[in-house]
């Protein structure tokens, strides 16, 4: 398959790979023990161009629609081994909801702050008692004429603690099932909303996971994203973009993970010689090369169905299952390639290990992924 990257897309990654190791890599220890990274990177990102690459420049943004500077940055992010910020969440995943459901007005009014990263983003969706079951949201927006009254709690919200904008998953009509899911956008400051705990994770340290709560809370009309009832539907819409970049980090990852054992394999040394002459490490890094390879191909032609508007869901939980799989597996055969040192935080492979494990449960289970393979295949 051809190489999807042009010349001007490696320029811009060599951009965006100096960005992180100028503007984050020397920081990252400390945000990790912050449990977040500073505002102030945002504005950084923002400045550099490294946010909301979709947004049209009448709102204010660069009005690229190329995914591919997207995957860039979040494979330049996870090469460096840098995961607490959340910029993938808000330029792949949330802002896009904004820039395709939301009206003019709302789009005067969030949009530019977006792509400054003056406004940071997150959407709101799992419940403490409703993860990959979105029919089973409990949270309510009763309408009141002018406003929703908005009541409930949301679990694992990414950037949940930074975020400006928050867009709230919520039942307008609780007897609808899934016809009746609205999207709702709450802004900082709103009387009633409030933020929880700033989650203490396996993996991911940096990047503030927050629960959410609303208590009475008063949601303008003006805030209701796209149609009332329509929620549902949007939210699959977009389900298999967010997929698609979770496999490209996954893909990153695996990479880096090959890299960090082959670099181990060649001058650890055991019984007189590099590990990576024994037959068995050889051929493991050999099976691990292979892998990522075949991964790396399969994330390619994804990328490219998606350019050309012909991604589907299953291409998208495809890959999302089968390339955060292999990261999973990938990084435990590297910890275990490093012996005792694979378990010592100081070699990044132990980070690695610990970052890599939600991969396959965020953006939707592995189990979830094959149940919707199974279904197109008519089981």
């Amino acid at each position: 398959m051809p190489d999807v990257y042009t010349s001007e897309h490696e320029d811009f990654r060599k951009s965006a790979r100096t960005f992180y190791e100028r503007e984050v890599v020397p920081f990252h220890d400390q945000w990790e023990q912050d449990g977040i990274v500073p505002r102030e990177l945002w504005l950084k990102a923002g400045e550099a161009g490294l946010l909301c690459f979709d947004v049209p420049e009448e709102y204010g943004g660069p009005g690229v629609q190329d995914f591919r500077y997207n995957v860039i940055v979040s494979e330049e992010q996870t090469r460096a081994g840098v995961s607490g910020p959340g910029f993938s969440v808000h330029t792949d995943i949330i802002v896009p909801y904004i820039t395709s459901l939301g009206t003019d007005e709302q789009k005067r009014r969030w949009l530019p702050g977006t792509v400054t990263g003056e406004i940071i983003t997150a959407i709101a969706m799992t419940e403490p008692g409703a993860g990959s079951d979105l029919q089973g949201v409990r949270t309510t927006a009763v309408d009141k004429g002018d406003h929703y009254l908005l009541n409930g709690s949301k679990t694992f919200i990414s950037n949940g603690i930074n975020a400006d904008l928050v867009i709230v998953v919520a039942k307008t009509d609780p007897v609808a099932c899934h016809k009746g899911i609205s999207l709702l956008v709450l802004e900082r400051g709103m009387k009633g909303f409030e933020r929880g705990r700033n989650l203490d994770k396996i993996g991911l340290h940096a990047q503030d996971t927050a629960e959410l709560s609303f208590t009475d809370v008063v949601v303008p009309k003006e805030n209701l994203l796209g149609e009332e009832g329509e929620g549902f539907i949007y939210l699959m819409m977009n389900l298999p973009q967010e997929r698609l970049i979770i496999a490209a980090q996954a893909v990153a990852a695996c990479e880096g993970i090959v890299a960090m054992c082959l670099d181990y394999a060649k001058t650890r040394e055991a019984f007189g010689k590099p590990i990576g002459k024994f037959q068995h490490n050889r051929f493991l890094v050999a099976e691990m090369a292979t892998e990522t390879t075949v991964a790396r191909a399969f994330l390619d032609s994804c990328l490219t169905k998606h350019l050309e508007g012909k991604l589907t869901a299953v291409d998208a939980a495809m890959a999302k299952w089968w390339t955060t799989e292999l990261q999973n597996k990938l990084v435990n055969q590297g910890v275990q390639l490093h012996g005792g040192y694979g378990y010592m935080m100081e070699f990044p492979i132990a980070k690695a290990y610990l970052d890599s494990r939600i991969s396959t449960i965020y953006g939707g289970t592995t189990e979830i992924q094959k149940e919707i393979i199974g279904r197109s295949l008519g089981l």
